[in-house]
């Protein structure tokens, strides 16, 4: 197969792959931008694969960084944009069951792509257009399959990630997994435990951002990976109901959290714990805790200016959105966000009046003048005080010595 017209991404990279073929190597794109663009889908990396070894091609180039040339692989920066070559390469002996403990450079492409993960990220492109396809990758492209390269057992005894990407790609590309595949999944799911979070973390969260999620929560689920994920096997009910339910992927990982959290129905401290289970950074808490308490008070219709207020603009769309995606909302995202848009302040910064002020006016500083301002935030935001300086300073004197 030729494809006649490459995308720029391709053609401006060539420079890379005629100095290498010019030096008497070979030299190809692989991976994700052959199958992304025989898709019609955005590139993303342009990767290139070679037979010259590291130091043959850092030999034929002025500006280049090592960015895992124990693995081969070497940033060359000749031509502005960075690209990674790397050489062809074996690998063997994967105790972690995610990094070969040997890599071998051969200068066989055949050789290098049967490490591959699926035969659809097994193809190799030339700078004519040709695409050399040594697994029937092109086949499984058109029968929208993802397979493994040979055997499934050994690709995901080599890296157990493998299992989480063939379930991404699924609910990324709208494609089925193939019965051996899924096989092999399910007779290797424990392997699963090997694997950083970190990296899980990363697949799971694609899986959900997909435009077929289902896609890839059935085999998620059919296999008992989802077993060998943090916290997740406590809650195979909730996940086989949402793989029924959810018919479209999330916006963001915020949306992807909040739309476990309802699921599972978690208050906030169990959010806080599963989300710190997965390894997530302590602002993404934060952000899933507030977005799903705005969940809870849209599916019980109890919006009011303080929940509006306290969620933000941005974290009401996602709320909505998830809401929406579980069939817990009959308002609008622009109405919430109209409504939003119509409070008095919309945050701290804007009342009219600071802590300075209060102790100009003869407040004490001390615990008294913050519970003075949270007061005149809450007043403010519900339409109870106008947010004007001296009727804020007389609200507050006033607060606090009712207060004493």
């Amino acid at each position: 197969m030729r494809i006649e017209t490459l995308p720029d991404e391709f053609i401006q990279a060539q420079p890379i792959i005629d100095t290498i073929e010019a030096a008497g190597y070979e030299a190809y794109y692989v991976g994700g931008s052959v199958r992304d663009t025989l898709l019609g889908l955005p590139i993303h990396d342009v990767d290139i694969a070679t037979s010259a070894y590291p130091e043959e091609v850092k030999a034929l180039f002025k500006r280049t960084v090592d960015t895992g040339i124990e693995h081969g692989t070497v940033m060359i920066l000749d031509h502005g944009q960075g690209y990674e070559t790397t050489t062809f390469r074996t690998e063997s002996g994967y105790q972690d069951y995610r990094r070969p403990d040997s890599v071998q450079f051969v200068r066989s492409l055949k050789e290098d792509l049967n490490r591959r993960d699926f035969t659809i990220n097994a193809l190799a492109l030339k700078t004519d257009g040709t695409i050399i396809d040594y697994f029937d990758g092109l086949n499984d492209l058109k029968a929208k399959r993802i397979k493994a390269v040979g055997n499934p057992e050994t690709r995901f005894n080599e890296d157990a990630l493998r299992m989480m990407r063939a379930v991404r790609f699924a609910s990324q590309l709208d494609f089925t997994i193939d019965p051996e595949t899924i096989d092999g999944i399910t007779h290797h799911g424990q392997l699963l435990t090997k694997i950083a979070v970190e990296r899980i973390h990363v697949e799971f969260v694609k899986l959900l951002l997909g435009q077929w999620p289902s896609r890839g929560l059935d085999v998620f689920l059919s296999t008992g990976l989802y077993q060998y994920c943090p916290d997740f096997a406590d809650y195979e009910a909730p996940l086989i109901e949402l793989a029924k339910q959810l018919k479209v992927g999330m916006s963001n990982e915020t949306a992807v959290w909040a739309l476990l959290a309802t699921t599972f129905k978690l208050n906030t401290n169990q959010v806080a714990s599963l989300l710190k289970h997965w390894k997530s950074a302590n602002q993404m808490i934060t952000d899933t805790q507030v977005v799903v308490r705005a969940i809870q008070a849209i599916t019980t219709n109890q919006v009011n200016a303080w929940c509006l207020y306290q969620t933000g603009r941005e974290r009401l769309a996602i709320a909505n959105e998830v809401a929406t995606a579980l069939s817990l909302s009959e308002i609008t995202t622009k109405e919430l966000q109209a409504r939003y848009d119509q409070l008095p302040i919309q945050s701290k910064r804007a009342l009219s009046i600071s802590g300075q002020d209060l102790m100009q006016a003869g407040v004490q500083p001390g615990p008294g003048l913050g519970r003075g301002l949270t007061y005149l935030e809450h007043q403010v935001v519900n339409g109870l005080l106008t947010n004007q300086t001296e009727v804020l300073i007389k609200a507050a004197i006033h607060y606090l010595n009712e207060e004493a």
